[in-house]
C-alpha cells in the first residue's frame, strides 16, 4: 500500500530511546557509481543508498551500456550492494546527432551534473533531460567549463534539457564504422591535456562532476569560488578519487549524515529540560547522544571519514539544546567524543548566548543540507538563531529559503528573511498543514517537528523517496529500531500501518 497524499504526525508520548540505522550517503553513492563505471575492473559498492536519485543514476549507467548488478543489503532495507563492471573510461553506448541517446535524470542534481561530464568521454551524442524543476536548476558554470575543454553542449538557456557531444567533436562529423570503433576503443586519456575553470558559486556539484572524470578526460580543472577550503563536497570528491579502487575491488559507502540529522532532531524535541549535564559518548562504533533528560539515541555506524559536513550536526543540535534552558545549569565546557579520536568542544559562542546574543550557523562552513533541520529546531531555543549563506538553497529541489520561512510562519514561528539569511526567533508553535513542495528534506524536517507539535500534517509525504524511502517507517517502528511514533491518514485520522508508510 502507498502513503496517503496527506499524513499527520502525532507527538511522541515519551522521550526517545532508540538505536537507528540510516541509509547510505546519496552524495557518496552517486559519486562512487560514476567512479565504478570509470574504473578498470569490477567494483562492488556496499552500503549504497537505494532511493530515487541513486536509482536514476543506476538506470542511466545501464542505458550507457554498463553492466550493473544490484543486490539486497541485510543490514538496511534502503541500501543495496551494487556491482559495476568498469571499462577504464570508455562509454559503451552513444547516439547520433540525429538521434541522441536519451538519459532521464528526474530531479537528481548529482545525476544531471555528473552524467553531463561523464558522457563527454563517450564518442557520440547524448541528450539529458529531467522533470520541470530540474530544467530550472543551474547548469551554466558546468556547461561553460565543458566547452572550454573542447566539447559541444547545446542548450537554449544553459540548463536542461541539453544535448552533449562526446569526444571533443563539433557534433557534425561523420565516421566510417571502422573509424567509429577505433574512437570507441582508444584511450580517452591519450593526447594533449585540456584545461578549464569552474565556479562553485552556483553549486559545488559542477566542480565535482569535472573532478570525477578528469583522470580519464585528461582534464586540468581549476576550481574558483569564495572559501574553497570550506567547500566540503568538492573535498569529498577529491578524496574519493584518491582512494577509490580504480583497478577493481570493494568500496564501503558510509551512512548519510544528513539523514541522521532528523533523528538527532527528534531526540532534541523529545528531551525535557532539567539541571543535568549533556554527554555524548561512543559505544558500538556509533555516535551516541545520551541526554540525562530521559532521552537516549544511537545512530549506528556514524560516519568517521570527515567527508560529510553534516557530521557536524550533533554539535549544532547541542548548541540549540543548550540554549533551550538556563545555561547556568550546564557545565561550562562539554566534550563530544568520537570513536576515531577527535574531540569537539562546546562552541564558546553558545556560552556567549546567555547574554542574549543570537546563535549563528552558516550553510557555507557549518552545515550542509542538515541546516534545514537546524532551522526547524530553532524556534525552541531561548535566543534567536541566525542562519547565513543560504543562497544555494534557493536553486535546489525547491526554493528552500522561502519554503522554510513560509511553512514555519504558518506554524506560528517568527522568521525574518533578509537576503540569503534567515533569523528564527523563539516562538510558540501550533499545528498546520505543511506544503512540502515535492522536496524530500522539507517533508522530513517538518515530520520531525510533528513529533513535538500537535496537528502537523504533511502534503505529498511520498517525496521522501528521493533519498530516504523508509523514513516514515523508521519514525513509526517501535523502539529500539525506530521511534515508535504514530502516523495517521491526514484526512480520515486512521492510524497507518508500517506497510503503508513506505514511499515508492
Amino acid at each position: 500500500m502507498s502513503l496517503p497524499d496527506l499524513i499527520e504526525i502525532v507527538p511522541l508520548a515519551k522521550p526517545v530511546r532508540a538505536e537507528i540505522t540510516v541509509p547510505g550517503s546519496k552524495s557518496i553513492t552517486n559519486r562512487a557509481l560514476i567512479l565504478a563505471a570509470l574504473a578498470d575492473g569490477e567494483v562492488t559498492l556496499t552500503g549504497a543508498l537505494w532511493s530515487e536519485d541513486t536509482q536514476v543514476m543506476v538506470e542511466a549507467l545501464k542505458v550507457l551500456g554498463f553492466d550493473v548488478k544490484v543486490e539486497p543489503d541485510a543490514a538496511e532495507f534502503c541500501n543495496r550492494t551494487i556491482t559495476v563492471r568498469g571499462l577504464g573510461g570508455k562509454i559503451p553506448n552513444a547516439g547520433t546527432p540525429e538521434k541522441p541517446l536519451e538519459l532521464f535524470v528526474s530531479n537528481a542534481g548529482t545525476a544531471a551534473r555528473f552524467l553531463s561530464a561523464m558522457v563527454c568521454l563517450g564518442q557520440g551524442t547524448y541528450r539529458l533531460s529531467g522533470v520541470p524543476r530540474m530544467h530550472e536548476r543551474p547548469q551554466a558554470a558546468l556547461f561553460k567549463a565543458l566547452r572550454e575543454l573542447g566539447y559541444r553542449v547545446d542548450s537554449g538557456n544553459d540548463k536542461l534539457p541539453a544535448t552533449i557531444f562526446g569526444g571533443r567533436s563539433r557534433g557534425d562529423e561523420t565516421h566510417s564504422s571502422k573509424e567509429s570503433q577505433r574512437l570507441l576503443t582508444s584511450s580517452p586519456t591519450s593526447g594533449e591535456a585540456h584545461s578549464c575553470t569552474v565556479s562553485i558559486e552556483g553549486s559545488s556539484q559542477f566542480a565535482s562532476a569535472l573532478l570525477l572524470c578528469a583522470r580519464h578526460g585528461g582534464w586540468n580543472v581549476k576550481v574558483e569560488g569564495d572559501d574553497l577550503e570550506e567547500a566540503p563536497y568538492v573535498a569529498m570528491t577529491q578524496r574519493l578519487v584518491e582512494i577509490f579502487p580504480w583497478s577493481g575491488g570493494t568500496f564501503q559507502i558510509e551512512p548519510d549524515a544528513s539523514s541522521g540529522s532528523y533523528f538527532w532532531g527528534a531526540a532534541y524535541y523529545a528531551a525535557k529540560p532539567c539541571d543535568q549535564d549533556v554527554n555524548l559518548n561512543v559505544k558500538d562504533e556509533s555516535l551516541v547522544m545520551a541526554i540525562d533528560w530521559g532521552c537516549s539515541l544511537i545512530v549506528k555506524s556514524w560516519p568517521e571519514s570527515n567527508w560529510q559536513i553534516d557530521q557536524e550536526f550533533p554539535r549544532v543540535m547541542f548548541a540549540l539544546a543548550s540554549s533551550s534552558v538556563d545555561l547556568s545549569n550546564f557545565r561550562s565546557e562539554v566534550e563530544m567524543r568520537l570513536q576515531y579520536g577527535l574531540n569537539w568542544r562546546q562552541d564558546e559562542r553558545v556560552l556567549e548566548d546567555a547574554g542574549g546574543q543570537s546563535l549563528r550557523f552558516s550553510r557555507k562552513g557549518d552545515l550542509g543540507d542538515s541546516i534545514m533541520t537546524a532551522i526547524v529546531l530553532a524556534p525552541f531555543a531561548i535566543t534567536p538563531a541566525c542562519f547565513t549563506h543560504l543562497g544555494r538553497m534557493r536553486v535546489q529541489e525547491c526554493e528552500r529559503v522561502a519554503a522554510l520561512r513560509a511553512e514555519l510562519t504558518k506554524c506560528g514561528a517568527k522568521v525574518v528573511e533578509e537576503g540569503d539569511t534567515l533569523t528564527v526567533y523563539p516562538s510558540t508553535l501550533h499545528g498546520a498543514e505543511i506544503e512540502t513542495y515535492n522536496d524530500h528534506r522539507m517533508a522530513m524536517c517538518f515530520a520531525i517537528l510533528g513529533l513535538k507539535v500537535p496537528g502537523i500534517k504533511l502534503k505529498n509525504p511520498a517525496c521522501v523517496k528521493k533519498t530516504f524511502p523508509n523514513f516514515f517507517q523508521k519514525l513509526a517502528t517501535p523502539p529500539p529500531s525506530g521511534l515508535g511514533a504514530e502516523i495517521r491518514d491526514g484526512r480520515t485520522g486512521r492510524k497507518l500501518g508500517l506497510d503503508e508508510l513506505f514511499a515508492d
